[in-house]
């Protein structure tokens, strides 16, 4: 379907709104709107006119508000008629908007996806790792950039296509990074072989799992075990619990400063709550104890205080709320008063306030 002379018109009048908006039109309405007539009119674009769509969307990216943004991206998420340079553009915006797109989008290639992999943050590597059927180029790449927290969302990817070389890589990694052993050990695709290799070093309960779901005989796992006493030179000391594992995980993201809202957000929609509510609880200054009593007994207000002074979106608050709730089987239906008492936070308060508030609540 070919442009016609009155479509090039209105793209001639968005371009120059762009640039200048006026009183009739916000940019959130351009942006929207050249979104629109690009998906649309995508087969009857030439070179010029879509390098021209994508340069207005470009400009008016930074002051979109990330909410418009993320619409979009959800909307085009299952979409697999939709442009595919559109799609690229959305999924080199920040994670938020980004995510549904690398989660769903049909119409991302694995030399899309290697190229991200290459390119982009940590936040955008995770969703990479939980985007299903990833296949072993996407899963190599991934484990050679090493990141814990993306090798920990690959691991319970249960979808994802894992080499014997890799699965040796990770196996490896477990000796120190005590989070992957569990959901390795789960994996139904782990060589057996590398799954009695890890009872040197895992917990006595995933030694047991290993046992049964993994035809090891107790002599061979004994016999690790003694193996690697007697190179310690030590007796044996008790395992971390998973929670131990992920508080580490915490406190190492963030002395790296990787601690992030997007990770946050990537955990919350996994159902990983441990990491959630202690990441989470770290980035307010808070124990986990009084956060998990503030942000699940206190309400609304609270919720709003917590991801206000976290660095949380306003766009994405609902989205928390619902999330946190139904994990644990609570009522999560925000009503208009409710969502009134939210906004109040984020527009009256700075983020500091909001700490401030949300620690006083605790003492």
């Amino acid at each position: 379907m070919a442009l016609t002379a009155r479509d090039m018109s209105d793209m001639g009048r968005l371009a120059q709104l762009a640039v200048n908006p006026g009183a009739t039109a916000s940019r959130e309405e351009i942006y929207l709107a050249v979104a629109s007539l690009y998906r649309v009119q995508r087969a009857g674009l030439n070179d010029r006119e879509r390098e021209l769509m994508r340069e207005i969307l470009r400009r008016l990216t930074r002051d979109v508000e990330m909410a418009i943004r993320i619409a979009l991206a959800e909307r085009l998420s299952e979409d697999a008629t939709a442009p595919h340079d559109l799609i690229l553009l959305l999924v080199d915006d920040r994670i938020e908007v980004a995510r549904p797109l690398i989660l769903n989008s049909p119409l991302l290639t694995e030399d899309d996806v290697l190229r991200l992999i290459a390119v982009s943050d940590i936040g955008h590597q995770e969703a990479v790792a939980a985007r299903p059927h990833i296949g072993v180029a996407v899963t190599d790449a991934l484990v050679n950039a090493g990141h814990e927290s993306v090798l920990m969302a690959l691991v319970r990817n249960v979808t994802a296509q894992i080499s014997g070389s890799t699965y040796e890589t990770l196996v490896q990694k477990s000796r120190a990074l005590t989070g992957l052993q569990e959901p390795l050990a789960h994996r139904t695709d782990l060589p057996p072989q590398l799954a009695t290799k890890m009872c040197e070093w895992v917990s006595d309960a995933l030694k047991t799992y290993i046992r049964t779901n993994y035809s090891v005989s107790p002599k061979k796992v004994e016999a690790a075990l003694g193996h690697v006493r007697l190179v310690l030179n030590e007796p044996a000391t008790p395992r971390e619990t998973p929670g131990d594992s992920a508080g580490r995980l915490i406190e190492k993201m963030a002395q790296g400063g990787q601690l992030r809202p997007s990770f946050l957000m990537r955990v919350l929609s996994q159902g990983q709550m441990d990491l959630f509510d202690l990441g989470f609880a770290r980035l307010v200054g808070l124990d986990a104890a009084h956060f998990r009593k503030i942000f699940y007994e206190q309400g609304v207000r609270a919720v709003a205080l917590a991801c206000h002074g976290a660095g949380i979106d306003r766009s994405v608050f609902a989205t928390v709320f619902n999330l946190s709730r139904q994990v644990h089987g609570m009522p999560h239906n925000l009503s208009t008063t409710d969502q009134g008492v939210a906004a109040q936070v984020f527009k009256q308060l700075s983020r500091q306030r909001a700490l401030d508030e949300l620690r006083d609540t605790a003492t």
